[in-house]
Parts: C-alpha cells; structure tokens; sequence
C-alpha cells in the first residue's frame, strides 16, 4: 500500500527553517525525509486525502459548538512554483464550504491609502475554517526590498507588524502554516517554456514573470531576510523543495495534516438526547 512509503520524520521538523538557515544551500530538487518515488508520493496524496477531509470537518463542527480554532496556510513562492497545484490536489480534498481561500494581487488605490495589513487583517479565516493565503502580507516586504519600493526603516517596521499580527492570530486560535515553495531558476525556466509549448496553458503565462526573474538573486534575499525577521516558534516558516510537484503536494498534505492534528480536535457533544430522537425518527 502507499502509505507503506511513509516519510521518515515529520515534515514539519524536517522543513522548518531553523537557526542558521540558508536559502542558497537548500536543495529545490531533494524530497527531504521522504524514501519513496514520484508514484508511491502520488499513491500517499491520495491515501491521506480522507483523513485530512474528516479533520477539517471536525474543526468545522467544533465553531458551531463555540469552537474558536482554525488554521491559516500562507503559500509564497515565485512564479510557476506550484502555489495552483497545492490548492487544488492537497486544499481541494477538503470541503469548500470550510475552506476560505484568497490570493492576494497588486494592491488597490482603496487598499493602498491604508497600512499594508488592512486588505490582510478582513481576510482571515473564521472560526472553524482552513485559510489560504496564496501570495499573502509578505509580498509587501518582498516585492517592495527586490524593487526598493519602501524605505529599509518602512520595511523592519513592516517585518515588527507581521510578527505582531501572526502573534494575535495565534492568540486567537489560528494555527499559522507558513509555507515557501522554492523552486529553482533553471526548473521555473523550464516550467515557463512548457506554458508557451501548449496552447492550453498560454493562459497561465504573463510577460511580467519574465520581467520578475531578472530580478531572481534579488528575490532570493528577500525571502531569506523575511526568514530571518520573521520566522518564530509561534509562526515557523517551512521551506519546501518544489522542483518535484509530486513531493511538494504531499509535504504540504503533511504540514497541514500536523497542523490539524496538533489541534486535537474533538467531536462537540451537543446537548441531545439521542435515543429519544432515534425513537422519533423511528416513528416519523
């Protein structure tokens, strides 16, 4: 069986960027801690798919009974690194009902007229829900460090804010996920030539990712600054390898499956009186 290939230790401690972390060092080809190939990793995507379902709509059950957990998955990476595919083969296993997904893209004049976490602070999941953030509030340190679109004073203010806002949430009972998909220069070139090789793709491709990777070694700082700024017990980053979609899909399956777990969550006990109400039905 599938999940007779099973990764060797917990992803969330294999992919948790630790102290002394380096971005340049980590392989986007290696499948760290799993032993399997591409079809045993396919195999496990599916196997898990029911359990990670049955979890959420526990944690969606338990906001009807005054449940206040949910969790939040923030998704980062550059182009065509498979933020799409892990929304729709590991998020799409799970109910849409309790799932609140939002992608964040240039923001508005409405938005810009406030602080950069305005847009973010209306957007976070409800009580009982599993958030996606695909492209989230880091894009305002990321983007805006590669293009020198804020000051270096506006963005160490701006990495304080996140972490305060990340510690709110999870004094509130989110559970923060955060993820970056770290694919390789020479894998996103080929990903980018395959979108122009096949008609129905063309409509993923925009000439603006072309212009974003001139400034690749730029981006690359940037995301190991926001690491280093940003990175807490409260809200660990995890850095997963995303050269092999295969592998990608199943360690982000993991970390939310952990995440889930880590909740422990119970089935409510709502204040029924189930033999009388089988006896009604019965007589119905």
């Amino acid at each position: 069986m599938a999940d007779d290939v099973k990764f060797k230790d917990r992803p969330s401690d294999t992919l948790k960027v630790g102290k002394g972390f380096s971005l340049k060092a980590a392989d986007p080809d290696a499948t760290p801690g799993y032993p399997g190939g591409k079809s045993d990793g396919e195999l496990l995507l599916g196997d898990l798919d029911e359990k990670l379902a049955g979890l959420q709509e526990r944690l969606f059950a338990q906001s009807l009974y005054g449940g206040t957990k949910r969790i939040l998955l923030i998704l980062q990476a550059m182009d065509t690194a498979g933020k799409g595919g892990i929304v729709k083969h590991v998020v799409g296993a799970m109910n849409p009902q309790g799932v609140k997904l939002r992608s964040f893209k240039a923001p508005t004049p409405e938005e810009k007229s406030y602080d950069f976490l305005w847009r973010i602070e209306k957007e976070v999941p409800p009580a009982g829900a599993v958030g996606v953030f695909d492209r989230s509030h880091y894009e305002d340190v990321l983007v805006h460090r590669v293009h020198r679109w804020a000051s270096p004073e506006e963005l160490e203010r701006r990495y304080s804010a996140i972490n305060e806002f990340e510690a709110r949430q999870t004094a509130a009972g989110t559970k923060i996920v955060k993820v970056m998909l770290n694919i390789s220069r020479e894998e996103q070139k080929a990903r980018l030539l395959a979108r122009l090789d096949d008609p129905a793709k063309h409509w993923k491709y925009s000439s603006n990712d072309l212009k974003e990777r001139a400034f690749w070694d730029d981006y690359m700082d940037a995301y190991q600054k926001a690491f280093d700024k940003t990175n807490s017990e409260l809200a660990p980053w995890h850095v997963v390898p995303a050269n092999k979609k295969w592998y990608a899909r199943i360690a982000v399956q993991h970390l939310l499956l952990e995440a889930l777990e880590g909740l422990k969550l119970q089935w409510p006990a709502p204040d029924l009186d189930v033999e009388l109400e089988r006896d009604l039905v019965e007589r119905s």
